[in-house]
């Protein structure tokens, strides 16, 4: 009886390990003891889930983020293969502060590098972006040749997508509500301040 115990604790720890694992592959920033979680299931190719980001976030990390009141969570939602590309570049970088400054420059520049249909190029473009910040070609050619990279970021998209049933990109989640309202700070603010 001690023996299956022990086995069960044991099945139960790596569980959880897994699980911790897995959540850690979020990419977030912000106090994991924040009153308000704002995740963002989005494609780095979709110009609604750029402009989200480049006319929400850093605002919102200004002020919310920064003071421990917002935990952010960037959620992969891939909906083309240079869109995931991207992703496995973002990932690329060492520190969650460089991930989420490369995440910010992929979307600033997106009309420079999500264009045409060809991926080789599509990916050299990305890669561009990736050399401003640090990131050698060498480095992100190796993390685009990495397929557990990729199909870690497509399981917790097929997981994402049964949870929270995504319909378009960005969807929004302020608590696990979905926010339906206009992308502008100031309506975006007065939901915020509600759940705070």
């Amino acid at each position: 009886m001690k023996k299956i115990n022990n086995f069960f604790i044991i099945i139960l720890l790596i569980s959880f390990a897994l699980i911790a694992k897995a959540h850690s592959k979020i990419l977030s920033i912000g106090s994991s003891n924040a009153k308000v979680t704002v995740k963002v299931f989005s494609s780095l190719t979709c110009p609604h889930c750029a402009n989200f980001h480049n006319s929400i976030f850093n605002n919102l990390k200004k002020e919310y983020i920064d003071k421990g009141l917002v935990r952010f969570e960037h959620h992969a939602f891939p909906l083309d293969l240079a869109a995931l590309n991207a992703e496995v570049v973002v990932r690329c970088q060492s520190s969650n502060d460089k991930k989420f400054r490369l995440l910010e420059e992929i979307y600033k520049k997106q009309k420079f590098w999500a264009v045409g249909s060809d991926i080789d190029k599509i990916n050299d473009l990305i890669k561009e972006v990736g050399t401003s910040l640090d990131l050698t070609e060498d480095k992100m050619n190796e993390c685009l040749k990495d397929s557990s990279a990729q199909d870690e970021i497509l399981n917790q998209r097929i997981e994402a997508q049964k949870k929270y049933k995504i319909e378009s990109t960005p969807t929004i989640m302020i608590n696990e509500k979905k926010y339906t309202n206009k992308i502008d700070y100031k309506t975006f603010k007065k939901i915020i301040e509600k759940n705070l």
